[in-house]
Order: structure tokens, then sequence, then C-alpha cells
């Protein structure tokens, strides 16, 4: 019975010989998100090369919210090809399939809740094409919520398009690219294979697997838009601290592309990078939901990885404003009530 979650990288053969090839495979992995999927495959749509140049489909891991054959019909008006495997077998099992069903020379695996910006394959074309020996390139991104309105944009790692430098040391630090902003060549997928070992952080192992290997290249244009809600992976792994026992996971397997001597320091410092960025996160998600068993799941994992005075401190602070809420919401309304009869 094949892994759900792969142990160890799935092997992508090349193509059959005689395989009718393009420069472009656009491959949309899709579950659960019709309500915004036919904002991805229009994102694509109008900015179109033309099938010769072009494979665009829809992989559905066996949706159950919508009739997404249907909407792939109407919005893709037959230009979009539809596969829907048998039966569901989770985010990694569909991305192997969507890169094995590519018959593009460039592969984009465009989430179904994200969308790009006019101009990314045209810009991610010219920047194979002005360095060839890039195994992946990637495009700055804005982050968009649930409504698609721009929250804040991607760091920007150079102010020219370039081959970034000591790329896998960066990578290894922290994760720092969105799946809809990079492209890979299928070449490198064949050469590496596919995504493995956990359902949260699995791309971020992949992009460090590529640096060790090849050169990355990179446009500081804002091209692509990653959207945050709560139907995500990344959400539904919040609410159970998984996203933390994953990193724990990938950051142990990042670190092992390094040279020998820099995987202690570097395995410290990215853990510590994700711990502060994730106290922050959950800092500020706590304030928004007020949820407080998501708070308490996410500071339990966090200890277990990594730990210091700023996040003790920090996680005080949010504790003693878990506990004190309530009071302070009870004490609000007496006075009101005080108040009204006064």
């Amino acid at each position: 019975m094949q892994q759900r979650i792969p142990s160890s990288a799935p092997v992508i053969p090349p193509l059959p010989q005689g395989t009718s090839s393009r420069q472009w495979s656009v491959m949309i992995p899709a579950y659960n998100c019709s309500v915004y999927l036919a904002e991805a495959i229009a994102s694509v749509l109008v900015q179109d090369p033309g099938p010769e140049v072009m494979q665009i489909e829809v992989v559905d891991d066996c949706s159950t919210d919508a009739d997404v054959e249907a909407l792939v019909r109407t919005v893709g008006k037959g230009r979009v090809s539809y596969f829907r495997q048998n039966k569901n077998v989770g985010s990694l099992r569909n991305f192997e399939t969507c890169i094995n069903r590519a018959r593009g020379d460039y592969i984009h695996l465009l989430h179904g809740d994200d969308r790009v910006k006019l101009g990314y394959y045209s810009r991610i074309t010219r920047l194979f094409d002005e360095f060839p020996d890039a195994g992946a390139a990637y495009s700055a991104w804005d982050n968009i919520d649930h409504k698609g309105n721009i929250t804040h944009p991607s760091r920007i790692e150079a102010d020219d398009p370039c081959i970034l430098d000591n790329w896998l040391h960066k990578l290894a630090e922290c994760p720092r690219i969105q799946y809809v902003a990079i492209t890979v060549k299928r070449r490198v997928y064949e050469h590496l294979g596919s995504f493995y070992g956990v359902t949260y952080g699995e791309d971020w192992e992949m992009w460090a697997r590529i640096a060790k290997f090849y050169p990355t290249a990179y446009t500081p244009q804002i091209l692509a838009e990653y959207r945050q809600h709560k139907n995500s992976i990344t959400w539904q792994s919040y609410q159970t601290g998984q996203n933390l026992r994953d990193i724990k996971k990938v950051t142990s397997t990042i670190v092992k592309y390094l040279p020998l001597k820099d995987q202690p320091r570097m395995m410290k410092k990215a853990r510590k990078n994700y711990v502060y960025w994730i106290l922050d996160d959950t800092y500020l998600t706590w304030h928004r939901e007020k949820d407080n068993k998501l708070a308490y799941k996410q500071m339990r994992e966090m200890l277990r990885i990594y730990n210091d005075g700023y996040v003790l401190v920090k996680m005080v602070v949010l504790v003693t404003k878990v506990i004190t809420e309530p009071c302070w919401k009870y004490i609000n309304l007496h006075n009101k009530s005080l108040e009204s009869h006064a």
C-alpha cells in the first residue's frame, strides 16, 4: 500500500520517448478550495501563451465542496484539462501526480487557492533564458487574505534579477519561498524526486534540496499572490501544533545538505528563527481570534524545539493575557451594567 506521506523522495521518471512536450506546465493541485479555484485558473488564462506553449491542468484530490470538473469546464472553456484522483491521496501524493502528469520543461505548482499576477510566466521564462544553469526561478509575491486583499509583500532578496548568492545557507536559516512564486525545471524533479516527509514545511525542504544542486534565479518583481485562509493546510496544522512537529523534522533534514562544520550552528539558528516568527504570529493570531487552545498548543510545541529568555518572557506575557482576558471582559460588562442603572 502506498504511503500517504512518503518517507523518501518519490521518483519522477522522465517522460516517455515521443511524448509531445511544452515549454510550460501549470499544474493546479486542488482540494476543497473551489471558492478560490476560479480565480487561480483565471489568473493563468489571462496570460495564456497558447496550448502549444503551455499545459494547464487541474489535479483534483477528490474534492467534496463542489463539482470541480464542472467548474473547470466553465472557467477554462475547454482550455484547461481536468484530472481527478481515484481516492483522496493527500497533498504530497497530489503534488507528485501533478509533476508526473506535467509535460512542460518548466513546472509551476499553482495551488488552487493562490493567484499569479500578469507577467509571471513571461518574466520567469526570461529568467531561465538569462540564467540557463538555474534549476528553479522565482519572484517576489504579495500575501493576500481570504477576500483577496493584499496584507503585506514578501521580503526582497535582491534589487535586480540574479542568481541568488549563498542561497542554500540563507534557505537553511528560515523559509523564504512560497509555492505560488517558484517554478522548477522538470529535469530537476527527475533528478531529485518529489516532496516527502511532512505535510507542513515540505516545500522548504524541497527548495533547499534544489539549492544544494542547482542555482536559483530570482526577480524582485512582485508577480504572485499567496493566500492565507482558515481552510488551508497551513491553518489546519496550526490547530494541532503539527506545524512545529514537522518543522523540527524539516530543519534536521535541511542542515544535512550543509557542510558538516556548519550544521550545529545552522540547526540552532533555523529553529530559533522559526520559533521567533511563529511566536510573534501566535501572539497576533490570539489577539485576532482569541483561540486559547491554539495558543497553548503552539507554545507547548515551541518549547520542544527552542527557547531562550525572549521566548519565555513573551510566552509569559501571552499566557497572562489568555488568563486575564475573561476577567477584564467580566469587569467591563459589570461596569457597563452599573452605568446603565446609574
